[in-house]
């Protein structure tokens, strides 16, 4: 069928200044020109929509070389109308075009310069909202991104003694009391190094726009970023970190291993005289740093991640998951640190709970018989129960205590003993006849996997 279209009027201001104008945005605001015109042509559409219903089929025409601008709206020639936003009579398509015919589309071309004074503020209404939409998503796809990674910006602001914002360039970044070292303090125009913990696009609840990029410079991640970036063996991998405890602020415990023998990892990390470490200290607000090297044996790795401590002895319990750590009277203090901290970060990084005891706190526990008798039952090594070559019977899935003790009683005491057995020998056993033998020979088939030869 035939289509006709009727346009209500050509008339219009500067197309010409309009594209210009539109350029102008996409470079103002860094996005591509075909994302603006595609927001144009979206907010058009949702203009045009309440002015026609949410049903109309509408197109928008945005041409540069002609150059046009227009909204057509299409409507399907029927003898009876259901849907007016969709469908139109034979008679009222002919009163627009008349070369109309039942079947046909008449289309409606309207100029979006000549919309109700009311439509055209929707229109740049919905142009503005959406155009914003648009630059919160670009920025949003680009910090996800960098989730992890270490960023530089400047104080910006407080906000409630508790928010603090940093400029991120084309966004800004939030970092949240929980998030910041205590006791720092920053002035407007200050430099401020965090890593980008989070990125959300809108968070419930939130009256404010997003992206909300969230910072931290408390956070163990944040350190581990500062070695990377000042420590040429961990950013190459020839020293590895394998976990940090922290208390921001106060202590870190960095674990570190070096993949080669010739490279010490705690020499790497620090350098001659600590030149290494001191801008990552200055960094830090000058917290105190301990790299621990990792060892195989818990009690040495206890030792080690109980520095500056000195550690004469570490009696471990691995079922327990806990150790008893004997110190020197003098070290007493240092292994424990203030407020517990050297002993706390301690043992989060080993995943063991510590018990530290001076010598002279050991010594009068052990005076004790019943304190001796305890620690050494709690602490000595256990005996290792020995490996057996044969499988035992009751290993095997749905066979009773009854029938293994008859198995047993009659000499056969293993899986692989049972296997080489014939239904005859399994049934002249005491105590167990045909059903019983065919219930264990069943067992077995389920249970057992056989290898042919």
């Amino acid at each position: 069928m035939a289509k006709s279209t009727k346009t209500r009027s050509a008339a219009g201001p500067d197309l010409k200044a309009f594209f210009d104008y539109i350029n102008d945005v996409s470079t103002e605001k860094g996005l591509s020109r075909d994302e603006v015109l595609e927001v144009v042509r979206s907010s058009l559409i949702t203009a045009y929509q309440k002015k026609y219903g949410q049903d109309a089929v509408l197109e928008v025409i945005l041409d540069r070389e002609t150059p046009e601008i227009a909204v057509v709206w299409k409507r399907n020639i029927l003898e009876n109308v259901m849907q007016p936003f969709l469908e139109i009579t034979l008679d009222e398509a002919r009163q627009i075009d008349p070369d109309s015919e039942i079947g046909g589309v008449v289309s409606i071309k309207e100029n979006p310069f000549e919309f109700s004074r009311i439509g055209a503020t929707n229109v740049r209404q919905i142009l503005m909202q959406r155009l914003k939409e648009l630059e919160r998503e670009i920025v949003y796809n680009e910090y996800k991104t960098r989730e992890g990674e270490l960023i530089n910006g400047y104080f910006l602001r407080w906000r409630d003694r508790d928010m603090m914002y940093v400029d991120l360039g084309k966004a800004e970044g939030m970092l949240p009391r929980r998030e910041q070292i205590p006791n720092e303090k920053f002035r407007p125009g200050d430099r401020v190094k965090a890593i980008i913990k989070s990125v959300e696009l809108r968070r419930e609840k939130s009256r404010e726009p997003g992206p909300f990029i969230t910072l931290s410079r408390a956070s163990g991640a944040f350190v581990k970023k500062l070695f990377e970036l000042e420590i040429p063996e961990i950013y190459e991998g020839v020293v590895e970190i394998l976990g940090i405890a922290r208390a921001a602020g106060y202590r870190t415990k960095i674990l570190v291993r070096s993949n080669r023998s010739d490279v010490d990892p705690v020499g790497a990390c620090v350098g001659i005289k600590g030149v290494r470490i001191q801008s990552i200290v200055r960094e830090l607000g000058n917290e105190r740093i301990d790299i621990v090297n990792f060892s195989d044996q818990l009690a040495e790795f206890i030792g080690n991640a109980l520095s500056p401590a000195k550690v004469s002895e570490v009696r471990v319990d691995p079922a327990a998951g806990e150790a008893l750590v004997i110190v020197p009277d003098d070290n007493y203090s240092l292994a424990i640190g203030v407020n517990g901290q050297n002993v706390k970060l301690a043992a989060q990084l080993t995943g063991t709970r510590l018990i530290v005891k001076s010598q002279s706190q050991f010594s009068a526990d052990m005076s004790s018989p019943e304190a001796r008798a305890q620690l050494e039952q709690i602490f000595s090594p256990k005996p290792v129960k020995p490996e057996l070559d044969y499988t035992p019977l009751s290993e095997l899935p749905g066979m009773t205590e009854r029938v293994v003790g008859l198995l047993e009683e009659s000499g056969i005491k293993s899986v692989e003993e049972l296997i080489e057995m014939e239904p005859q020998e399994l049934e002249k056993i005491s105590g167990i006849g045909k059903t019983t033998a065919r219930q264990i020979l069943k067992i077995v088939s389920e249970s057992v996997e056989f290898e042919e030869a």
